[in-house]
């Protein structure tokens, strides 16, 4: 079992199976020859994922798709890459479509499309012939390639207006698309893989307290500009009124007081959380721990240097049901309460 657990990874376990039968039976001695199967522990739903991502889905909200809307450049900042830029495509298509067929509808009431090699005859648009030549046109126009070929006449007021009309949807879908993509583009997601979080966070002894500490480094050159951390504990209580609260938040203190959690990034630190009489940990024993259910987020928000955008940083311990207590990785053991967590990221 050892075997195959090194092998496979903590992430099966390893049940036995009648070589005889389908159904599933413990292994003891006496009995028949025997197959292991390894199936899949059940994982627990995270409420953050490795990547910052919260697993919280709305429910029971009255009108949503319209507050969506409502906020409609936010929400296509926030869609994924694949959708923008099918966005980005149908927007223009569309747009460019809808302009081609209102100079072809103009060129087409007018007469232009029977009468355009008449000699004497003055165009609203010249050289439109058809829907191909009157999107070459509008291309033309829109893109101000302007190639000298077809023009707009002076014969022709409804022409006029709906070129005026053209260059001011033309500048709209511009800078609301545009922009969108610029700003998403800028977005500092991928700045985030850089700041690095130690894989273990672990509970010794420093300094004749009792702490909690764990590791954060920066891979770049370049700083991070008023670098802030925090910490939340996320567990399940239940009031003394008998009320469950299944996601409370409490703070666990980095430093705030002393100025400890404003951070110079310009090699690995250690942060620190003293476990006093003001810890959420402080009455939980070591066996207490290893029952309790509980997640630690970490946040560190900052302001890259190169770009000046905000960015905030999300990475998550869990109690590592696997570790052994008197394992410790990147801190020495030597207290009979030390408890180790991994970080899922």
């Amino acid at each position: 079992m050892s075997a195959l657990r090194r092998k496979f990874g903590d992430d099966y376990q390893v049940v036995t199976t009648s070589s005889s039968g389908s159904g599933l039976q413990p292994q003891g001695p006496g009995q028949g020859p025997q197959q292991q199967q390894l199936v899949p522990k059940k994982k627990r739903q995270r409420f953050v994922d490795k990547n910052g991502r919260c697993n919280v889905q709305h429910g029971n909200l009255g009108s949503e798709t319209s507050r969506y809307l409502s906020d409609l450049f936010t929400t296509l900042v926030d869609l994924k890459w694949r959708w923008n830029l099918f966005i980005f495509i149908l927007t223009y298509t569309v747009a460019w479509l809808f302009m081609a067929s209102m100079w072809w509808v103009i060129a087409y009431t007018r007469g232009d499309l029977n009468k355009a090699h008449v000699g004497n005859y003055t165009p609203c648009v010249a050289n439109v012939y058809n829907f191909p030549s009157a999107f070459l046109f509008f291309i033309e126009t829109e893109a101000t390639i302007g190639y000298g070929y077809r023009y707009i006449t002076d014969k022709c007021p409804e022409g006029i207006i709906l070129f005026l009309f053209q260059s001011i949807l033309g500048s709209i879908v511009d800078a609301f698309l545009i922009g969108c993509m610029f700003i998403k583009m800028s977005q500092p997601k991928k700045r985030a893989e850089t700041l690095m979080f130690s894989e273990h966070a672990v509970i010794s002894m420093r300094d004749g307290k009792l702490t909690l500490m764990f590791r954060v480094g920066n891979l770049r050159n370049s700083h991070m500009v008023s670098a802030q951390i925090r910490c939340k504990l996320l567990k399940s209580r239940q009031t003394p009124e008998g009320e469950f609260l299944p996601l409370d938040q409490l703070e666990l203190d980095v430093g705030f007081s002393t100025g400890a959690d404003q951070l110079f990034l310009v090699s690995p630190l250690t942060i620190c959380h003293v476990i006093d009489a003001k810890s959420p940990f402080y009455d939980l024993s070591q066996r207490s721990m290893q029952s309790e259910q509980f997640e630690i987020v970490v946040i560190l928000e900052g302001i890259v240097e190169t770009t000046g955008a905000t960015l905030e940083c999300l990475d998550i311990f869990v109690k590592s049901q696997e570790q052994s207590i008197n394992q410790k990785i990147g801190c020495k053991t030597g207290n009979s309460a030390n408890n180790v967590f991994r970080s899922k990221m």
